[in-house]
């Protein structure tokens, strides 16, 4: 009898009850604005910046309405402007170029190995070219963070880094986002932590994060932010930064404060699932998995493989197939953009030299959700799936 899968690839796991709880507390005193307190009250949103502050080991956090504007900020903050070029991955999402030409800036891509990440012998060679790094560890791949920044001190390159797939992973135990001058992150539902839409923003460096917090909408209230840094880094910067509103709110914060205190369980969960995935299709013919070094540890939310050397024809065949079976998986080669996924390509805002090296491998890559909502065993009868119907089309290409 053939299997079939009948879960749901976009099904998160319920908010805890202690955050609904408090949820509801700042919704019962109506106090929703982080600068709205009672005397003495610290905020939820400040308590926020202040536990994820420590979680990453960072000096300062600023919490905002959306990953996006998170890149956003950071950029604004370190001087970024029009017609400035800035270097971000080819292989990456929209927001990222978008975080970039929403400034009047212009995205520069560079090229992506066959383990997702970014090409450091590309970057290199265009490091000279710009000012700033605009880092995005997709999917959870982190590259050799040792090199990239010997590559951009070298250079002078300022390095901001988009962790949206990375909170709580690491290189060589340091935390995703701790190397640049910033690091972005996303509590979009379907990232690591959930209140639907939001972004945090950590750094060691008072002025930058001083001018993002500014940025963001402090107003002269910014002596409320428990993670922020000493006044006089406010002081020197706030009558330059001009007010793009994007504070998160205190019913947000509430929300996640009680998920970040689980999150190192959450973290553990997601990757014994995604190892039960790899141990299922290793070795599958025509299936290359996407090996990651022993220095970094990525957090297994999300599944990609490549499918060397397939036509669009036959990977169509395998999404059909899988789908017909209850897999539904994503494609970086199709022709068009399908909901959330698109490449460098499609984003005619943002014009590229040829990139022969990513377009190879996009043209392979295959992408699946893994929500924590799946069991074990549900990840290992979606292996067998992915490796029958894998096979049974590489039998064919091989006649």
């Amino acid at each position: 009898m053939t299997e079939q899968f009948d879960g749901s690839f976009t099904q998160q796991e319920p908010i805890p009850e202690e955050a609904i709880a408090a949820a509801t507390e700042v919704m019962r005193h109506g106090r929703l604005h982080r600068y709205n307190l009672a005397a003495g009250e610290a905020g939820e949103t400040a308590l926020l910046e202040q536990e994820f502050a420590a979680f990453t080991g960072a000096r300062y956090c600023l919490a905002v309405a959306s990953g996006g504007y998170a890149l956003g900020a950071a950029l604004r903050a370190v001087g970024v402007a029009p017609g400035d070029p800035v270097l971000t991955n080819a292989f990456t999402l929209a927001p990222v170029p978008g975080a970039i030409a929403a400034l009047g800036a212009r995205p520069v891509f560079v090229e992506t190995t066959e383990d997702l990440v970014i090409d450091l012998d590309d970057l290199a060679a265009r490091a000279g070219a710009a000012r700033v790094l605009l880092l995005s560890h997709m999917r959870g791949h982190v590259c050799d963070m040792d090199r990239l920044m010997e590559i951009a001190d070298a250079a002078g390159l300022i390095v901001v880094e988009d962790c949206a797939h990375t909170m709580g992973a690491t290189w060589r135990g340091v935390q995703s986002g701790r190397h640049g001058a910033l690091g972005c992150y996303s509590t979009q539902t379907y990232k690591h932590l959930n209140s639907g839409e939001g972004g945090l923003i950590v750094s060691d460096d008072a002025d930058l994060i001083a001018r993002a917090v500014l940025g963001s909408g402090s107003y002269m209230l910014y002596e409320r932010h428990l993670a922020g840094p000493p006044l006089d880094a406010y002081e020197r910067a706030k009558l330059d930064v001009p007010n793009v509103s994007g504070r998160m709110d205190n019913l947000r914060a509430a929300i996640l404060r009680p998920q970040l205190a689980r999150l190192p369980e959450k973290l553990a969960a997601w990757n014994a699932r995604h190892d039960t995935l790899e141990a299922g299709l290793r070795g599958t013919p025509g299936l290359r998995l996407v090996e990651r070094p022993s220095e970094a540890v990525r957090i297994g939310s999300s599944f990609q493989f490549l499918l060397p050397g397939w036509s669009g024809d036959e990977v169509r065949a395998l999404l059909a197939a899988c789908a017909a079976r209850g897999v539904e998986l994503k494609w970086f080669g199709a022709a068009e953009p399908a909901a959330f996924t698109s490449r460098y390509d499609h984003w005619r805002y943002a014009e590229s030299d040829p990139l022969p090296r990513t377009d190879r491998i996009l043209a392979g890559l295959i992408d699946m959700r893994l929500p924590l909502t799946f069991s074990l065993e549900d990840c290992g009868l979606i292996a067998r799936i992915l490796r029958a119907e894998v096979t049974r089309i590489e039998a064919g290409r091989s006649r």
